[in-house]
């Protein structure tokens, strides 16, 4: 049964049709988001087309050539899982946090907006990372190297939500992986094989949990960020002096203000991102242990210098800026319709 809620006027509201709307939003951008992740974790079949204005371009096309339209929505499903939980539970968290820092207008400061938008971030993230993770593990496969073990077919299966569950949770126990990415550099003969992961033998579910860390780390600046330029905007524009003309509420000024937000934050937080995806496929470079934090860095700044932290950023702002300023939109609506 769908959750509803009614509002003071006595408006009956559902929650589905709020999450149609952001799905719908997700859809639209589904390819740019799969290249943008293409060419954030450095796929060695797509680097060719990142570091120019019309690389995303070129890279769809070769998607489309390749997989047909069905490729560029490939991780699109796990992606229309993940938005709907992980929106509510921020914006929730954001509210609740708001109110226990900030129960009155003069306990408002900018390092209480910071504290609260982080912390709603972290909340969202810890419930949702596992879609995530499945996501971008998704997006970036662009061809099969391996199959089921059970499979007597000769073609390799399509890439799927369960399949790509499947692989994650076996990687590293001795199994041929379900699917892969293109495969990582064969070991010399003498090299010792990878050493399993205590924590993966034991709490195989942390396998879902790869980049955790530097996510965590990363949406502290970015929701923390974003819900300081959004509040302390919105407090600048609405909050005016005594004696003053008082601005009146609108959209258009709200996804304005989240606009700003959104390109504001992401630009802090983008490196973040990059490390993040590199960790998130580490588990086809390293199936049985974690890809460090400290590695990624390093072999991105061996690789590509300064600029390797801001691959795909173009691609960034045209999903983000628009995302965010609709989210606040929604929100604020939402809080007014509800009479909260």
């Amino acid at each position: 049964m769908p959750f509803t809620a009614t509002s003071k006027a006595g408006t009956t509201l559902f929650a589905p049709d709020l999450q149609a709307e952001s799905q719908d939003a997700k859809t639209a951008i589904a390819p740019l988001d799969r290249v943008k992740i293409l060419f954030q974790a450095s796929n060695p079949e797509f680097q060719k087309y990142s570091g120019s204005w019309t690389g995303m371009f070129r890279a769809a096309r070769a998607i489309q050539r390749e997989s047909g339209f069905r490729g560029l929505l490939q991780g699109h499903s796990a992606t229309l899982l993940r938005v709907f939980p992980y929106a509510a539970i921020k914006f929730v968290s954001y509210d609740q946090l708001h109110n226990l820092l900030m129960p009155t207008r003069e306990r408002e400061t900018p390092f209480r907006r910071f504290v609260a938008g982080s912390g709603a971030g972290a909340i969202s993230v810890l419930f949702t990372y596992p879609l995530e993770l499945i996501r971008v593990r998704l997006a970036y496969q662009t061809r099969e190297v391996g199959s089921d073990i059970s499979s007597t077919s000769s073609k390799p299966p399509r890439p799927s939500l369960t399949r790509a569950i499947q692989t994650i949770y076996r990687e590293g126990d001795g199994l041929r992986a379900l699917s892969t990415s293109p495969p990582p550099p064969a070991r010399p003969a003498t090299a010792p094989p990878a050493p399993q992961s205590f924590l993966f033998t034991h709490f195989p579910i942390l396998k879902f949990y790869r980049g955790f860390s530097v996510t965590l780390i990363g949406i502290i600046p970015y929701a923390g960020t974003s819900f300081l330029v959004y509040g302390s905007l919105r407090s600048l524009v609405y909050n005016r002096p005594a004696g003053t003309p008082k601005v009146k509420r609108s959209a258009p000024i709200d996804l304005t203000l989240g606009a700003l937000a959104g390109l504001i934050s992401q630009t802090v937080s983008y490196p973040f991102e990059i490390v993040r995806r590199r960790m998130q496929v580490g588990g086809l470079v390293r199936p049985g242990g974690w890809v460090g934090w400290r590695e990624t860095v390093v072999d991105i700044w061996k690789t590509r210098g300064w600029t390797g932290f801001y691959v795909g950023l173009t691609i960034g702002y045209i999903k983000v800026v628009p995302m965010t300023a609709i989210s606040y939109m929604v929100w604020e609506w939402s809080k007014g319709v509800l009479g909260v």
